[in-house]
């Protein structure tokens, strides 16, 4: 199986917003996805400066190319696993 690709968005703007708190999931990944996962992060996406009325709430990840906005630690993983769960 693939792994599942979640690329973070460490701009200055999705940092502060709470980014800082998904990259714990290189650190410390929940059991049932740690070797599913492979983590990658961006300086910036620029999510927040293209397409501004689809995308304008940071921070931004990408887990297998769908972009999350407003991303947090349980909304990264909740998506993890439904990925996980179709497969």
């Amino acid at each position: 199986m693939e792994k599942i690709k979640v690329k973070i968005c460490c701009g200055t703007s999705c940092f502060v917003m709470g980014a800082s708190q998904i990259q714990i999931l290189e650190i410390d990944p929940p059991a049932d996805i740690k070797d599913k996962i492979e983590i990658e992060e961006s300086r910036c996406m620029e999510h927040c400066h293209t397409n501004v009325s689809k995308y304008n709430r940071g921070p931004f990840v990408e887990v297998n190319g769908e972009v999350i906005e407003e991303a947090n630690f349980e909304k990264v993983v909740n998506k993890i696993r439904e990925i996980l769960n179709k497969d």
